[in-house]
């Protein structure tokens, strides 16, 4: 059974040395590999004639684990981490690893020349730099109109 955070409260859990399950939470994010699970965080914006995106991805060789691609009118932006860890102590020891796979996507204009998109890898931020086809900006934007009910 796979409990969410929400889901702990509407069931009978056991109490112990009397401390009820909230108080047990840090064990369940122990074993959760918060930041891990979490896609990266991504910005755009428009920098003059360009569309610029920049994606958090610190710790990877953007070499060999990271992939940019243009998939119909959406950037992809692909990562691989992995982190492991080994510490051996007097009595104890302790091996720990973790991988996973992140994937972002950024809708784009149309009309974007591929071969002039530019990328660069700075201090865990990559920065994806294209070209705004002229005309493309207006014809993405359209104000919807909120109406009260």
């Amino acid at each position: 059974m796979v409990l969410s955070k929400t889901s702990n409260q509407e069931i009978d859990v056991p109490v112990w040395s009397n401390l009820s399950w909230p108080s047990w939470a840090w064990l369940d994010e122990m074993f959760r590999d918060g930041e891990w699970r979490r896609p990266f965080k991504v910005e755009e914006c428009n920098d003059g004639d360009s569309l610029v995106v920049r994606a958090e991805l610190p710790g990877v060789n953007p070499d060999e684990d990271v992939r940019i691609e243009i998939v119909g009118d959406e950037l992809v932006i692909s990562a691989e981490k992995s982190e492991s860890h080994e510490n051996t102590g007097r009595h104890v020891h302790r091996s720990e690893f973790r991988y996973g796979s992140l994937t972002r996507s950024v809708s784009i204009p149309k009309g974007v020349d591929e071969s002039k998109i530019e990328a660069t890898y700075k201090d865990g931020v990559l920065e994806v730099r294209m070209p705004v086809p002229a005309g493309s900006a207006g014809e993405s934007k359209h104000r919807i109109e909120i109406k009260r009910t």
